[in-house]
This record gives structure tokens, sequence and C-alpha cells, in this order.
């Protein structure tokens, strides 16, 4: 527990010398860290005590599976409580940071400040301020319309209005994340109930991972209170909540958009087995009115509208290096092509689920999201690494086999470490190289320590096994 504190510890130190600062903030100037951010040595010396945190955490996510793991034999709920006051511990130190290894948190603050004054972030964007406010902002979202939905401008909006300083702001926002990890901690445990899987290790692999507390919480993304949402939703729906459950979607879209997807789940488990037809698109309609009536009612509550519709292609005016429709279309020279057919096979998955997929049954619908949001993610024209946040409370919750459980924990762990290798590094070619090498071999001793970890279980388990066995041998002879 100790270690997965640290390590964000040292994250939060080294941010403060390697992210993008407004120079009016409050420790952009700081005396110690000023001569450390305007050097090449500096910034150096800051990018690998960042690494050194991020494997401090790597490693103590590692031991905290093992330690959640019901092989153990510890109680099921002291496993969930140990989970839980991992995720809580290992978040709190980047409470008070910057926005870590992407500028969006400053983008938030810009946005928030715009709904506060009453201009819609969907019409006027953040290059209309002077100073602080946009000091931060990265220049390629200065002309850029806001591609969230009212509810994070809603919540900015009320920042805003309780101060103009952009750290305060984000740390406004950081307290949204914060929720998402408190609504992901309700919610996991019983997603996996209903999925089959072990809930205190799907809770361990959702709120402790590196992804979640690196990106989600450090990079103070919009994606973790909308995974959080989507969780929620899908729990609710299952004890048998429905309206709620649809607003909760309709919460989860507001904040963006994909976040609806999960209303599908939610009218497939509320319905009985193998219902009808007819009361399927009876079921579907009334989830779609709610969460649409809940979508459209907060644009207007907070005075923007639905003109998040026309602001929704913002995200893919830049080339994302994890998105496969993207690279396939370049390649054949059919870009705009390829990602609409992209989100044309999700749109048909969608359909064919909300038509064809099985009802009343949990563990089915906790799946079908699982893949649906997959899907999405895998197809979507722009894809950066916290977007991996939205199908990993539902992925976590299905016992799925060996292989995909590595690649889920795997993937779960490199974006958390590769996170440095992120866009303030532009025009920095020595330190892009340093950076690699050090994720990589980070990543590397990190999977030998994951391996070591698990035969170090499996020689304890084996050993318990034979003492077991030779307990119960010599009850036979008397």
């Amino acid at each position: 527990m100790a270690r997965g504190v640290l390590g964000p510890v040292l994250v939060l130190i080294g941010g403060l010398i390697t992210q993008v600062l407004p120079w009016s903030s409050p420790m952009a100037s700081a005396p110690v860290l000023e001569p450390l951010r305007d050097s090449t040595a500096g910034r150096m010396f800051g990018l690998v005590v960042v690494m050194a945190g991020l494997a401090l955490l790597g490693s103590a996510w590692l031991t905290l599976l093992h330690a959640t793991h019901p092989e153990t034999g510890r109680d099921p709920l002291d496993r969930l409580r140990t989970a839980r006051i991992a995720g809580l511990a290992w978040s709190l130190p980047l409470l008070l940071a910057p926005p870590l290894f992407s500028r969006d948190g400053w983008s938030y603050a810009a946005q928030g400040a715009l709904t506060h004054l009453g201009l819609s972030p969907y019409i006027w964007t953040p290059s209309i301020f002077d100073g602080q406010i946009k000091e931060g902002v990265d220049p390629l979202w200065w002309n850029t319309p806001a591609p969230y939905g009212p509810l994070p401008l809603g919540w900015g909006s009320q920042v805003a209005a309780l101060t103009d300083n952009p750290w305060l702001m984000v740390i406004g926002y950081r307290l949204l994340a914060l929720l998402g990890l408190a609504l992901l901690a309700w919610a996991t445990p019983r997603l996996a109930r209903a999925g089959g899987a072990d809930p205190a290790r799907a809770s361990a692999l959702v709120l402790a991972a590196p992804i979640t507390v690196v990106h989600g919480v450090g990079g103070v993304h919009n994606d973790l209170v909308m995974a959080g949402l989507m969780a929620a939703a899908l729990a609710l729906a299952m004890e048998r909540q429905l309206l709620l459950a649809a607003a909760v979607t309709g919460a989860a879209a507001a904040v963006k958009l994909p976040g609806g997807l999960v209303g599908i789940a939610v009218a497939l488990v509320s319905l009985p087995l193998a219902a009808a037809l007819y009361p399927r698109l009876r079921r579907m309609l009334v989830v779609a009115a709610v969460a649409v009536g809940v979508l459209v009612g907060s644009g207007i509550a907070v005075g923007v509208g639905t003109g998040w519709i026309h602001a929704l292609n913002a995200p893919a005016l830049v080339p994302t290096p994890l998105s496969m429709t993207t690279w396939v279309g370049i390649l054949i020279g059919e870009t705009s092509i390829v990602r609409g057919l992209g989100l044309a096979v999700v749109a048909v998955a969608a359909a064919w689920l909300a038509l064809r997929g099985r009802t009343g049954d949990p563990a089915y619908a906790v799946r079908a999201v699982a893949l649906l949001v997959t899907a999405l993610l895998v197809l979507s024209p722009a894809v950066r690494e916290w977007y991996f946040l939205w199908p990993l409370p539902f992925v976590a919750a299905v016992p799925w086999r060996r292989p995909v459980e590595q690649l889920v924990r795997d993937l779960a762990l490199v974006l958390g470490i590769a996170a440095p290798l992120d866009s303030s590094l532009r025009g920095a070619p020595a330190e892009v190289v340093v950076v690699l090498g050090l994720v990589v071999l980070t990543v590397l001793r990190l999977r030998s320590y994951a391996g070591a970890v698990e035969v170090r279980r499996r020689e304890r388990l084996q050993a318990g096994a034979m003492a077991r066995r030779r307990r119960e041998s010599r009850l036979d002879v008397f």
C-alpha cells in the first residue's frame, strides 16, 4: 500500500517539472522548480522521477492483484476493502497536481469559464481568452469547440463561479473524476457478482490500475466519470430500478455521448427471460426516452442546449496513433469512408443486440456491454489512451480465459506506464528517446515481476494443497 502511495507522489513531483503550467499559476515560477523546468537536464530529471513513480505504482498494483486473488483464501470483504482503499489512497496524492500527461484539464477550465460567462463552448473557444486561462490550453484546441456533453460543462461553470484561478478549476474537475472513481467502487463489485467474476479482484483491476490512477485521476479526463455512470446505470438496472438506471444512462451520455450505449443493456436486463419483440421495443423506447430527456434537459439547464451535436467530430480532427480505422483509411487513401464503416459496424452490432440480445440475464448483459463498448473503442475514428477506461469496469466483471485476462491486465498497465509519451514532448527528440527507453525497460521489468508473483502464488497454492492432503491422510489412518 505504501509503495502505491509513494509512486503517485513521485509522479506529482516530476509532473510539476515536466507538465505545461500557466506562468501565472502558483507553482510555475516556484524558486526550486523554475530552473528545472527551463533546462533540458532539469526536464530529463523530472521525467526520470515520473517514470520511477510509475514503476512503483505498477509494481504495487501487480502485488495488489495477487493480494486480492480469491485463491489467497482471505475473507472476500477484506479483499474488497483492500482494493477500494488502494484505489482511493493511490489517487489522493494527485488531487492537487496539474493536469498530467495531457493538457486537456486546462481546456476543461477554459470551457467551464466560457459556460459561466454564458458563452456556449460548442460555439465559442478558448481563443477568446487572454492570460492565465488560455496559457495552459494546447494550441491545437484553441479554436476547437468542446466535444463533451453538458454535465462537465455545467460542473465547470459552477467551479468557475467560485474561482478564476485555472489551477483551482482543474482541482474542481479532479473532484468530478474522484466522483467517477466512487461510482466505480460502488458498481464494479455488483457487476462482477452478476457477471461471475470475483468482486475484489475486479475492483482491484478497475480502481487502482495505472490507467485509472494516471489518466483518469491524474489526467483529469471526463472518461472516468462517464465510465462510473455507465457502470452505475447497469448495476441499478440489475437491482430493478429501471427509471433511475435510465436517468443515469442519460447522465453518462451527457458527459460523453458513447456513455449512452449502456442503455441497451439496461433495457435487456430489466426484461423477463426470453422477452418477445414488442415488450423489448417498448422497454428500449422507455429507456431511450428517459435518457434523452436527461441529456437534452441537462443541456437546457446548463444553458448550452444541444450544441454538442455539432462538436462530435472534434476529437477526430487530430489523427491518433491508436485509431485502427484511421490508420487503415490513411493506408488506402479513404479515411472518411473507413471511419464511417467502422462506426456503421458498431451501429449494426448495437441494433442486433437491442433486437436479438438475451433478456433477463445479468451475466449476458455485462458481457454484451463489455464487447459492444470494446468494439466502439477499436473502431472509433479517435482513440486515446484514457478511452480504454470506457469498457474497463465491464471487462473486469467477466471471467475471461487466462490469455484475455492477461491482455486486459497488460493494457491497463502499459497504457498507464507509457503516459509520459504525451504531446508535451513534441519537438524534443532526445527526451522522446529517453522516455521511450525508460517505458520499455519499466514495462519489461514489471512483466517479469508479474510472472514471478504468479509463480510464487502457484507455489503457495501447491504447498497448501499438499499440506491439506497430508492432514487428510493422517486423519484417514486414525
